[in-house]
């Protein structure tokens, strides 16, 4: 009767079984991360609701730049023992500067590209001011600046543009600094610039970093209106006036050396044209996510709209907009169906007849082509511009009642009572180094396997679908009033106790977006999910693998997601495959490295600079997901499959050690601590990383019944790894030498590493753990999208529930200013703020909420380990825990009230809450509940 009591209190109530997993809106998008995501990880789609236009921005996931070519740099190994050298010498600079020559990767493009640049410079710097404002020329309007490059400026003729821009504005020059020479503040340029001032030169310069502040002579000036303009040189990526991170005036003129504040405006007027658009390929090191094209719907009703709604329901993975027009209320659901690898849009109305559009399809890839496929498809075909991927997309329409015309360039749709699209897009890719694709015929088979199903039939399918991944977790933290607020009122309003509801939709948000952008058939996560609307993403939207590529997985296993792995360890064995070239090339070593990122191509090379990009153990943590999902599932056969990658990984730093002489220590080098204090030999991090790869592989292979011997050489040199150390300051150090500033507050926090996601500093070890938590606290509670996510796991496994809430109300506030500014915390679409949008923050704060409610790193089911005051009463069910266990919780008043476990393995299992730790042995597939005090019901 007892144990019957306890299954009924881990029933969820009516009331919660029914709460709200809704993100809503009483108006239309205004920009991209107020649009909704939709994706079934292989095509995504950024839904904005408009009423006169909506828009459906998607993305495929295998659409990149780029092409298979080789990464690594041949020889490069032949300058290690130089590098290292130096290092150990304390000349970082010269090792840097040897780096940067001789062992950084290849970059696609790179021969003979200074003489093209040189021969386009020449030809395009030709044009002097007087020329380029001469008579002649269309000039456009254009607000300045453009912080995140023009190429957001929502003008299409700059999207995604390199080339030669002109600028042009003007200030009217105060009769009182008649003869006196002034300073233009420009702040900072992509990338170079040549500016004028009523047509002669006052200065040049390049470099996105450096703040433009040029001296105009006052024999240059005029009385009253002076003409400023600025010839733009944009090489790659983004360009144009983007202003300064400073309080320092821009965009003004004030008399040399005085006081900044006393200066007079720029024009606001600003206005550009566009000189050349094709400079020559700059050389790139690796490749960029691309976006696809835009489905756009324009309506033919017109009138004011009344009982505006927006929605995301994500229990079922549909988003739907409602309003009333002319007394006819308008719906549209839309979704991404992953079997049939199309996403659906319906439009229905109240009143029969009332649906009239024109659906276009367009795409910001320049040259793009549209065509009549048949009496209800249309095509659109796009060609990126630095690389071999094509992409095809399909649109095909069905109606109740209406007509249906069809063009080249539209479907014109008239008078219908319901309408029903179907968009589906594929790519030439077919593997990393395999792009004979056929990106026509995979459109067209994926529309005919929608064939002639029903919506409803489509849409049943769909939900059964995702439900399937959705429906495995539930978690209820309170509720309050504000549920009743649309979404962005809710983020502006926030605060853990005014709204926990928003921290379960917040969580269960993180497992959605990872749904719909990792499942089996798609490329793994990157730095957008599977969302992007830029030709020109921040940091090429790739996967950077010294902390965001893995942290996009943390959710995966506790939060009930195993299946959504399965792309990340098809990307881990193809780097693994391309990585053996660069540990030879690079290292002269066994096995395979990966450095600080990779795309689509699988580059595993270090690129960018040779101070932050020679990281050498991208690698030894992608090895930690393979042990996690063995941990978690005790899947075998799964083991048994990837073994040989983590032996691989091991097998590099077993020939890439080295001994410190001054210690004896074997160490990483050379290396860097992530994006922090240069080209180093022996960084903490590294060592954490790889010590845990000695022995994780070794244990893989003790499960597994193998190498015997390797066992044991992995178990020997993981002993002789640089320690973790405890510095001055009482820190954990960051490096070998003891040489952390305690006023730091990096945004990477690399030395905590063994923390959290590593097990190498635990509770068993309380002299380092406080040491690292020291480190913590220095570091500070400010940063970024992903850097607040890691500091929020970091802090539950330091079992400090207030503190990790702390991080999680930084990490739910609001990344808009009312100035336009963006800082780290959330879109209105819930979207994490780096800023700009990236989607590693939602993943690693998902995953910090479940360290808040479950440990297993030690070996046990540590319940409640760090539960907040603010969460008083909730309940959780479908955690999963390492030894293969599923776990279900309820609270009241702060403490545990009961706890069913299931065994999936027949493990035994040890569980720990309040001071009080049982063992119990298990049976697979049995419950076992116990009561708040832990004791069997």
């Amino acid at each position: 009767m007892l144990r019957l009591l306890f299954l009924l209190i881990l029933i969820p109530t009516l009331a919660q079984a029914q709460q709200p997993l809704k993100l809503w809106y009483n108006k239309p998008a205004e920009k991209w991360t107020d649009a909704l995501p939709i994706g079934n990880g292989r095509v995504g789609g950024m839904v904005f609701g408009g009423v006169g236009q909506d828009r459906v921005q998607f993305n495929e996931s295998s659409l990149w730049t780029g092409r298979p070519r080789p990464y690594a740099r041949p020889g490069a190994a032949q300058y290690l023992s130089q590098m290292r050298a130096l290092l150990a010498a304390g000349k970082q600079k010269e090792a840097e500067a040897l780096a940067a020559e001789h062992f950084m990767g290849m970059q696609d493009h790179e021969e003979g590209y200074a003489d093209r640049k040189a021969a386009w410079l020449q030809q395009v710097q030709a044009m002097k001011a007087a020329q380029a404002t001469a008579p002649g020329h269309t000039w456009q309007p254009l607000q300045i600046p453009t912080p995140n490059g023009w190429e957001n400026a929502d003008m299409p003729s700059l999207e995604g543009l390199d080339g030669a821009v002109w600028f042009r504005t003007s200030f009217d020059l105060p009769a009182a600094w008649a003869g006196k020479d002034v300073t233009l503040s420009l702040g900072r340029i992509r990338d170079a610039d040549i500016t004028y001032v009523n047509g002669q030169q006052i200065g040049t310069d390049e470099g996105i970093s450096k703040k433009r502040r040029y001296r105009v002579p006052a024999a240059a000036l005029r009385p009253g209106r002076n003409e400023v303009a600025i010839q733009v040189i944009n090489y790659y990526d983004k360009g144009g006036l983007i202003g300064v991170k400073e309080q320092q005036p821009v965009f003004v003129v004030y008399p040399e050396g005085a006081d900044p504040a006393q200066n007079v405006p720029l024009n606001p007027a600003w206005q550009y044209w566009v000189q050349d658009e094709n400079p020559p390929l700059a050389p790139s090191y690796q490749a960029s996510y691309q976006p696809f094209g835009d489905l756009l719907l324009d309506f033919a009703t017109k009138g004011q709209a009344t009982n505006y709604r927006r929605e995301l329901d994500i229990t079922q993975a549909v988003a739907r907009t409602t309003y009333t027009q002319n007394g006819t209320t308008y719906t549209r659901e839309y979704f991404a169906n992953a079997p049939r690898n199309a996403v659906v849009c319906r439009l229905t109305a109240s009143k029969k007849g009332s649906i009239s559009l024109n659906a276009l399809l367009q795409s910001p890839h320049k040259d793009y082509k549209l065509s009549r496929v048949d009496d209800h498809t249309l095509a659109l075909a796009v060609q990126v511009k630095d690389g071999v991927l094509r992409g095809v997309s399909h649109l095909r329409v069905a109606t109740k009642g209406g007509r249906v015309t069809l063009t080249d360039q539209q479907i014109q749709l008239q008078n219908a009572d319901e309408a029903t699209f179907y968009l589906t897009a594929a790519t030439n890719f077919k593997s990393y180094n395999d792009v004979s694709g056929e990106p026509e015929k995979l459109a067209a088979a994926a529309q005919q396997r929608v064939g002639s199903a029903s919506y409803a039939a489509l849409r049943k399918e769909h939900v059964r679908d995702y439900q399937q991944l959705f429906s495995s977790f539930n978690v209820d933290l309170g509720h309050s009033q504000n549920e009743q607020l649309p979404t962005d009122e809710r983020i502006r309003q926030f605060s853990p106790v005014a709204d926990p509801a928003l921290q379960a939709l917040y969580m269960q948000y993180g497992r959605y977006l990872l749904i719909a952008s990792s499942r089996m058939g798609g490329q793994a996560a990157n730095l957008q999910g599977i969302w992007n609307e830029s030709l020109t993403p921040s940091w090429g939207s790739k996967y950077t693998t010294n902390i965001n590529l893995e942290m996009n997985y943390w959710p995966a296993e506790v939060l009930n997601l195993s299946a959504c792995t399965k792309p990340l360890f098809t990307l881990i064995n193809e780097a693994a495959e391309a990585g053996q070239v660069t540990a030879k090339e690079h290292y002269n070593a066994r096995g395979w490295v990966l450095h600080h990122n990779t795309d689509l191509w699988r580059g595993t090379a270090p690129i960018n600079a040779s101070n932050h990009g020679i990281w050498v153990t991208g690698g030894a943590w992608l090895t930690l997901p393979i042990w996690e999902h063995y941990q978690f599932t005790h899947d075998r056969d799964f083991l048994r499959e990837q073994y040989p990658v983590m032996k691989q990984a091991a097998t590099f730093f077993l020939d890439f050690l080295v001994k410190d002489p001054r210690t004896g220590w074997l160490i990483s080098t050379p290396s860097n601590s992530p994006e922090h204090g240069g080209l180093v030999a022996g960084p903490t991090m590294d060592h954490q990383l790889i010590r845990e790869l000695f022995r994780n592989t070794a244990a893989a292979a003790q499960a597994l019944g193998l190498d015997a011997d390797l066992q044991q050489e992995l178990t020997t040199k993981a002993q002789q790894l640089a320690p973790n150390q405890v510095g001055k300051h009482g820190q954990l150090q960051e490096w070998l030498e003891d040489k952390d500033d305690p006023t730091d507050t990096h945004r990477h926090v690399s030395h905590l590493w063994g923390v959290f996601p590593g097990t190498d500093i635990t509770w068993a070890d309380p002299k380092l753990l406080q040491a690292a938590r020291t480190s913590l606290v220095q570091r500070g509670d400010e940063g970024t999208g992903w850097s607040l996510a890691w500091k929020l796991n970091l802090w539950a496994r330091f079992r400090d529930g207030n503190h990790a809430l702390t991080i999680l109300e930084k990490l739910l506030s609001p990344a808009e200013g009312a100035n336009g500014s963006e800082r780290g915390g959330v879109y209105h679409n819930l979207f994490d703020a780096h800023p700009p949008f990236q989607i590693d923050g939602n993943f690693g704060g998902a995953a910090g909420m479940a360290e808040m409610l479950l440990q297993s790193q030690s070996g046990t089911l540590d319940l409640l380990p760090a539960l907040p005051t603010a969460w008083p009463t909730g309940e959780v069910r479908g955690l999963r825990a390492r030894g293969n266990f599923t776990v279900n919780l309820r609270w009241t008043q702060g403490k545990l009230q009961a706890v069913e476990i299931q065994s999936e393995a027949g493990q035994d299992c040890v569980v720990r809450y309040g001071g009080k730790e049982v063992k119990f042995k298990t049976k697979k597939g049995k419950k076992y509940t116990l009561n708040g005090e832990l004791k069997k019901g």
